[in-house]
């Protein structure tokens, strides 16, 4: 195909469906090269991932990427995939550049145009089986289960302010989850029960595990949380596997203590690494979702780390941060690794 020496983006706005439509007619199938402030003969090196994502950004988005792309000096981009993913649009371009070296423009970007972004050295290739292990308190679900049963047991404000502090990464997790615990002797058992009927799934959950499923991925939770709540979730939605803590209960009625080992930071890594073997899954395939201090650890052991709506501490060191997108945006992460389809 003949090559563009600038990466050509429609000057009037539309969605990136469309644009998709307009390249099927200069695009051949499987060599979608752009060049920007570069020649055909230099050979192309694949150094980065660039997907941008949201359900409202169009080509006018795109057109100030390439500007800082740019002005960045980045040489070669490849449209590697676009499209929409549950109401999201997608765009991936691959650089051959180093993330580090566009790392702080394009995260102003996002921040300019609320979108969300991921800017990676390489995305797990969703066409090959994989594992998605996940927090679940504000990750799975919407709400936080022990703050929950706390507030029906009327000393809501004592442990919500611990939680806090403890997803802050300011307090020893294994310390504060006990300290949390202690303060729900005497909770009836039904409190948990009424908690465990009414979990919001969080946004996108759904279609997550159904888009793991039928592209032969594992998906599986570890949580600081309890298993109270994380095997309905397993037994409801189809997790392969879940990981929790033990709240003892004895005569319905919780002693406020943990039974067994406390699913911490740590417990959380081994577990992925644990289920990656389990699995016979390669752990450049494997993919943690938190939203907590205690989740960085699993984070950092997979090849992707995906912070959703989290604290700081997480956004910083996380690999990607979802602010304006819920689960269908890790969705979307995945399918925008697999061939752009220009028919």
């Amino acid at each position: 195909m003949e090559t563009i020496k600038t990466l050509q983006v429609p000057a009037h706005s539309i969605s990136f469906l469309q644009w998709k439509v307009d390249l099927q007619s200069s695009v051949e199938a499987r060599q979608p090269l752009f060049l920007i402030n570069d020649t055909p003969e230099n050979e192309f090196y694949a150094r980065a991932e660039l997907v941008l994502m949201g359900k409202d950004i169009s080509t006018r988005a795109l057109i100030a990427l390439k500007t800082i792309l740019i002005n960045e000096a980045v040489s070669q981009v490849v449209l590697s995939n676009l499209g929409e993913v549950e109401g999201v649009n997608f765009i991936r371009l691959t650089l051959n550049t180093l993330p580090s070296v566009v790392s702080e423009a394009v995260s102003a970007f996002a921040l300019e145009h609320e979108c969300d972004v991921a800017l990676v050295e390489q995305l797990p290739n969703f066409s090959v089986p994989g594992l998605v292990l996940m927090d679940m308190d504000s990750t799975t679900i919407q709400i936080e289960c022990i703050d929950e049963i706390a507030r029906l047991y009327g000393v809501g404000d004592q442990v919500s302010a611990v939680t806090a502090a403890a997803m802050r990464g300011e307090l020893d997790f294994n310390e504060s989850l006990r300290t949390r615990v202690g303060k729900l002797a005497g909770a009836p058992e039904s409190v948990i029960k009424e908690v465990a009927d009414n979990m919001p799934l969080m946004p996108g959950l759904v279609a997550l595990i159904a888009g793991l499923k039928a592209a032969k991925w594992k998906v599986a939770i570890a949580s600081g949380g309890f298993t109270y709540f994380a095997n309905r979730l397993k037994a409801d939605h189809g997790f392969d596997a879940a990981y929790a803590n033990t709240l003892e209960i004895i005569d319905d009625t919780l002693t406020g203590q943990v039974t067994g080992e406390i699913v911490n930071a740590d417990v959380k890594a081994r577990t992925l690494k644990e289920l990656a073997t389990s699995f016979d899954i390669p752990m450049n395939q494997t993919v943690a979702i938190g939203d907590g201090a205690n989740d960085l650890v699993m984070m950092a052991a997979s090849a992707m780390g995906i912070a959703i709506h989290a604290k700081p501490i997480v956004q910083e060191k996380a690999a990607v941060a979802l602010n304006h997108l819920d689960l269908e945006g890790a969705l979307c992460l995945l399918i925008a690794s697999l061939p752009l389809q220009t028919q």
